[in-house]
């Protein structure tokens, strides 16, 4: 588990109750009692233990896979800050990347990720194929001004100018 995959998916913080984090795999059933599931795992590069963004399949339990998506890293801006901090641009080898060292199971590859743009692509996959099943956000209250209250139309100033 060189990936450290139940770490990276607990930190996505994803709102379904019914999961699990199998090997470097994520499984979830969004509707509870629903025939749909979701199943993210890291997408593979050409190279071996080198992934380029998360893989989100839809599974029907009896149908099988429905449907595919690759969330790629560079799309969301998930390691750009990391990868600046290297020196790295795109198209240079390890841009938008992260490599497992199954030789170093104590180093997190994906560590310094910035994940909101993955979490907000996921939502909105999920929000197609499982309605309601991702919370809605809290309401945020404005800052700012406070609202004044309008005086009513009974105490302000009227004219009864004739034409």
């Amino acid at each position: 588990m060189a990936m450290h995959a139940r770490e990276f998916f607990a930190e996505l913080d994803l709102p379904f109750t019914d999961r699990a984090v199998v090997g470097d795999t994520y499984y979830a059933t969004p509707v509870p009692g629903g025939l749909l599931r979701l199943r993210i795992d890291f997408a593979r590069t050409q190279y071996d233990s080198e992934y380029s963004g998360l893989r989100l399949a839809l599974i029907h339990q009896e149908l099988g896979t429905l449907d595919t998506g690759i969330l790629r890293f560079d799309d969301h801006k998930t390691f750009d800050h990391r990868d600046a901090r290297r020196g790295r641009t795109p198209g240079q080898s390890g841009y938008a990347l992260v490599r497992e060292f199954r030789e170093r199971p104590d180093w997190v590859p994906w560590e310094g990720a910035h994940i909101n743009g993955l979490r907000d692509a996921i939502e909105q996959y999920s929000a197609v194929w499982f309605p309601g099943a991702w919370p809605a956000p809290a309401p945020s209250r404005a800052v700012g001004r406070t609202a004044h209250q309008a005086p009513s139309l009974s105490t302000a100033k009227t004219s009864s100018r004739k034409r």
